[in-house]
């Protein structure tokens, strides 16, 4: 490609779900568009996640920070569950499979003082549209029987659903070229300017012109916003995951706890996949994120402690990934007065979940369409 070649209506930044999902939605509104990327597509938080799709307010930041901050996440609750119903056309509209599933959640509790709190969030999951049902201690053992017996209750949330998150990303890619968007890997943005009739970015394969950017840089969206002047509070933080060997059926749903850090599912071919936000650590050499022995052993520990049967199931992997995340959990949506072109597509901590409907927002704004959502919660300048 020739640097005059180098233009587009749209320059999408970054190369994982949001981005590519952004692509998808515009190139199939015939809108020009070219997707840079600095490394590959999907090989960063999208392709390295569990998959799970979440449909409730994290019961971590629940208990952490209490009700007050959880009406004030609340607002989010909507984008969320309209993002798993367009995970749920994924698979039709793409023509691929994406193991989706529409399993449900439940969130479990070891002590009555767990069960408490759990129930006070499902009274304010509901206020929020959140379907969620509460389980005793006989109602768990009959709705899931594989959990340790020492579990006296549960919330179950049947919105919730997992997705491959190795398979998600490409298939959004594929299609997004066949209706005309390109997408250039191994490209890095080193510099964007304002001009009046649209940007100049600046990349390792030329200057590329274009009317309007969409940010989806994820950890690195902070960056790419300060090269047009914008204060964009957003991090990268280094979390990992466990896989293990196939295993015969036996967690259905997405499984959280209520009292540890903890998501245990399990894949279609029968891998149970375990995280739950447990750190990584740093490589002081490359930078990159890199495995830490202690939070797989706790991490592990209390999967087992929920679901004892997999106590014998041969761990085969542990990945560290870097996660975006801001101080609110709020999405970042649409644009700031002060650069009306350059858009802002970010849904931190959770980009797995609301990835689609962040791109679908965003997506709507640029093309002149009015979004289906309320965005002045996720503006910049909240």
């Amino acid at each position: 490609m020739t640097e005059e070649q180098l233009s587009a209506d749209v320059l999408v930044v970054g190369g994982g779900l949001a981005g590519c999902a952004t692509a998808y939605f515009l190139a199939r509104e015939g809108v020009d568009v070219l997707l840079i990327e600095q490394h590959d597509l999907n090989t960063l938080a999208s392709g390295a996640n569990a998959g799970g799709i979440h449909g409730q307010i994290p019961h971590e930041m629940f208990r952490e920070e209490g009700e007050a901050w959880s009406r004030f996440f609340a607002p989010t609750l909507p984008l969320m569950l309209a993002s798993a119903d367009l995970w749920a056309g994924f698979e039709s509209e793409l023509d691929a499979d994406l193991e989706f599933s529409r399993c449900g959640g439940l969130l479990v509790a070891e002590t009555d003082a767990q069960m408490r709190e759990i129930e006070r969030k499902a009274r304010i999951d509901r206020e929020y549209g959140v379907a969620a049902e509460l389980l005793g201690r006989d109602a768990l053992r009959t709705f899931a029987p594989y959990l340790s017996d020492h579990l006296v209750g549960a919330v179950y949330c049947p919105n919730e659903a997992k997705a491959n998150p190795l398979l998600a990303t490409p298939a959004l890619a594929n299609e997004a070229g066949r209706h005309g968007a390109r997408i250039m890997r191994q490209t890095r943005l080193e510099a964007l300017e304002r001009h009046t009739n649209g940007f100049a970015a600046t990349t390792t394969a030329g200057t590329i012109r274009a009317g309007k950017v969409v940010n989806c840089a994820g950890a690195m969206a902070g960056r790419v916003a300060a090269m047009v002047g914008i204060d964009l509070p957003i991090e990268g933080f280094p979390i990992q995951v466990n896989v293990t060997e196939p295993a015969a059926p036996l967690v259905p749903l997405l499984l959280y706890s209520g009292g540890e850090r903890l998501t245990l599912k399990q894949t279609p071919r029968g891998a149970f996949l375990i995280g739950g936000g447990w750190p990584a650590r740093l490589d002081p050499a490359s930078g990159l994120p890199a495995v830490d022995h202690h939070s797989v052993v706790e991490n592990l520990r209390f999967a087992i402690a929920a679901v004892p049967q997999i106590e014998n199931v041969q761990l085969v992997r542990t990945w560290a990934a870097m996660v975006n995340g801001n101080k609110d959990w709020r999405p970042v949506l649409g644009t700031t007065g002060r650069t009306p072109d350059f858009y802002l597509c970010m849904f931190p901590w959770m980009g797995f979940t609301g990835g689609p409907v962040a791109a679908r927002i965003v997506a709507d704004m640029v093309l002149g369409r009015a979004p289906q959502f309320d965005i002045d919660p996720f503006v910049l300048s909240r």
